[in-house]
């Protein structure tokens, strides 16, 4: 986990110590629910309507994996320049705290 950028030794302890078996999730996706980095659904006929993040169950990974994303992107502004192009282009046009959870969420997939 370390070679993520944002990730240092203390969140990658965390994460080992209190996450279940990586056998236990079916996908990513299933992992990043578990800290609550995805966007609540209430959908209903047919219309998919997404909501704020859930912030459910484990709040001290949560928080490592957000404090890690924004590092990464204090980097990026200190720098000046983006290597990844999706984050570039999503530091333009949506708020930064948005960009940082984004970013978190891909972390933990």
């Amino acid at each position: 986990m370390q070679t993520m950028p944002g990730v240092g030794p203390m969140s990658a302890i965390a994460v080992r110590a209190f996450c279940p078996p990586a056998k236990s999730f079916r996908s990513g996706r299933d992992f990043a629910v578990w800290p609550g980095l995805v966007l609540g659904q209430h959908s209903t006929g047919g219309k998919e309507r997404l909501g704020r993040v859930t912030k459910i169950d484990q709040k001290d990974i949560r928080q490592l994996l957000i404090i890690g994303a924004m590092s990464v992107i204090n980097s990026i502004e200190q720098r000046k320049r983006c290597v990844e192009p999706w984050l570039a282009r999503i530091l333009e046009t949506r708020p930064r705290m948005v960009v940082v959870v984004a970013l978190a969420n891909r972390m933990a997939r």
